[in-house]
């Protein structure tokens, strides 16, 4: 072997110590170029290093996507802004850096009716702050409060809930669909409590909070949630129409008649129109 061949040999096998995975691909092209143009070395060096670097910064994205399950197809780009009047893009924009809040351990808070787009923009910025290096999980409150449960029959929920300190943010989708079981909100509210001014959370609900008590069986338990909660929180109130029900009502108006033959009065004119003229 030449000694060039010796040296890359050499050099993958110190890569593969390094673990340094995108220069063991890419550095003879690299080396290549910088032969042809007359890189000096530090430019080479620092070249490979950065594309280490981006491949790092893309694998970890991929990774915390595929472990926040978030829903498909939820970004920003595709929710109705025009249709929430009261939700300021600039505010949402704001949110999707998430070093203001993410970092005091702050909540949000998304209330209104079914079909308002609150578990739309929930998860859009989800996937904003995971693209920002963020970690998230996206759980369905009833889901996620049944697992604990069962953690806690274990005698392994202070582990499940150290777990889940790892994100930070969690946001627990429709909030209100927890059955009003001593059990199941006791987990619930130990999970709020373990968060507060630590880690962030997003709670989606069709209830105000005045109407937590049909989720938290025990006032003083509902007050104390709340509390933990709102303390530092930004809130929104999503009271729009559904816009899964304003959607389907568009599109059975295009499948069908055009409005001027949709009523009986509209048929008889149209008949008297018609023996007018043939008379």
């Amino acid at each position: 072997m030449t000694n060039q061949a010796i040296d890359a040999q050499r050099l993958i096998l110190i890569l593969n110590d390094l673990r340094l995975p995108a220069i063991k691909l890419i550095w003879p092209d690299f080396a290549e170029r910088a032969d042809k143009e007359g890189w000096p070395g530090a430019r080479l060096i620092a070249a490979l290093a950065e594309h280490e670097i981006a491949e790092r910064d893309r694998r970890r994205i991929e990774r915390h996507l595929s472990e926040a399950r978030l829903p498909p197809g939820k970004t920003l780009d595709s929710f109705a802004f025009d249709a929430v009047p009261m939700i300021s893009r600039a505010q949402v924009m704001a949110l999707c850096s998430g070093d203001s809040w993410l970092e005091k351990g702050a909540n949000l808070i998304m209330f209104g009716p079914p079909g308002g787009g609150k578990s739309h923009l929930a998860a859009a910025i989800g996937l904003a702050l995971i693209e920002k290096g963020w970690r998230v999980l996206f759980a369905r409150t009833s889901d996620l409060v049944q697992k604990l449960q069962v953690a806690r029959r274990e005698l392994a929920l202070e582990n499940a809930l150290a777990k889940l300190d790892k994100y930070h943010l969690l946001i627990l989708d429709d909030l209100a669909y927890v059955t009003k079981d001593q059990a199941e909100t006791s987990v619930l509210f130990e999970l709020i409590s373990a968060r507060y001014e630590r880690r962030s959370t997003l709670i989606t609900a069709n209830q105000p909070f005045g109407e937590w008590n049909r989720v938290f069986p025990d006032p003083a338990m509902t007050l104390a949630a709340v509390d933990r909660l709102v303390h530092h929180a930004t809130i929104f109130e999503m009271n729009v129409e559904s816009y899964r029900r304003r959607t389907a009502l568009q599109r059975q108006t295009r499948a069908g008649r055009p409005p001027t033959y949709a009523t009986i009065k509209a048929t008889e004119e149209m008949s008297l129109s018609d023996n007018q003229t043939d008379s």
